[in-house]
């Protein structure tokens, strides 16, 4: 019997694309359907998370999940990524760093648990970090069979110094955001961002995906282009950065 997206709590965003969020931190985890490969966008707070992520996945497209693309180094969006063995993994130049060096990896745990993440999943999480194997300096395209081609951008700095968006052609287009837009609370900007330089970050976003694709944040409901050009104008205004 074949399953579909909702009843695995998955929303359809355009054909073989989809996105849901996960519990506590609402945080977005995307797909993307190819012919003979699927490709999954952030893995979730824990091995265990990630690990429910790629089996709901596998069970959607029928292939396991062949690429994970990581949009940047918090810990609700990589921590899970252990669960997902074999899969070529994917992150901004410099994200590699951050998530082996010994002080990132335990500001990534602290950080965790100030967010109420257990501290014995948290531990776990940080220890098992792996690291994108593939590091996106502009673009990148991936070939997932059938003609479905994703476009892997570096569009950051801006909410961390390692931003990745991913966007899926197609009608319509779908941009996977990242935490650059959010949609169910204003914009988070931790030690790490990069605030001068989020609203032309923002701006990379618009010019990738065009003013008639769906824009999938890091956290809340899908947005258009109109919300991302907002929500740019608000950060430009709250940093003091010209236009």
């Amino acid at each position: 019997m074949t399953v579909t997206w909702e009843e695995l709590g998955w929303e359809r965003v355009a054909a073989g694309v989809g996105r849901c969020r996960l519990p506590v931190w609402d945080c977005t985890a995307g797909l993307v359907a190819g012919e003979d490969a699927a490709l999954v966008i952030d893995a979730g707070s824990s091995p265990a998370e990630g690990a429910r992520l790629r089996a709901q996945a596998q069970s959607l497209t029928g292939h396991r999940v062949t690429h994970l693309a990581l949009t940047h180094p918090h810990f609700d969006h990589v921590f899970g990524a252990a669960a997902f063995p074999g899969a070529e993994v994917f992150g901004a130049v410099g994200v590699d760093a951050v998530l082996t060096r010994a002080r990132d990896r335990e500001e990534l745990y602290a950080d965790a648990v100030r967010n109420g993440l257990n501290e014995t999943v948290a531990r776990e999480s940080a220890d098992r970090l792996v690291p994108p194997r593939h590091l996106v300096s502009g673009e990148w395209t991936l070939d997932l069979g059938g003609g479905r081609q994703v476009l892997l951008a570096n569009v950051g700095p801006g909410h961390t110094a390692h931003d990745l968006a991913v966007l899926v052609p197609g009608d319509p287009e779908v941009v996977f955001c990242g935490d650059l837009v959010e949609e169910s609370g204003e914009p988070q900007a931790g030690p790490d961002a990069v605030p001068s330089h989020w609203p032309a970050a923002l701006d990379r976003l618009l010019a990738l995906g065009g003013e008639d694709a769906l824009y999938v944040p890091g956290h809340g409901a899908v947005v258009d282009a109109a919300f991302v050009r907002a929500q740019r104008d608000a950060l430009a205004t709250r940093f003091g950065v010209s236009p």
